[in-house]
């Protein structure tokens, strides 16, 4: 049995972390007093959310959400 034969074929069936996911798991661990904190779950889910919304954006670059 191969371990590397096994790992590849879950991570080619992952989905990506979408901000919306990434938004309500924030949401739920915050709601049941779970640290939203610096490398906690919530944190990391965030960070990969992000990181995939700017990774299939078109163009330019995101800065800020400063208002127009």
């Amino acid at each position: 049995m191969s371990s590397n034969n096994n790992q590849s074929s879950s991570t080619s069936n992952k989905t990506p972390m979408t901000k919306s996911d990434s938004q309500r798991i924030q949401s739920s661990q915050a709601t049941s007093g779970k640290n939203t904190g610096s490398g906690s779950f919530a944190s990391r889910a965030q960070a990969a959310g992000d990181k995939n919304t700017n990774s299939s954006s078109s163009g330019g670059q995101q800065q800020g959400s400063g208002s127009k």
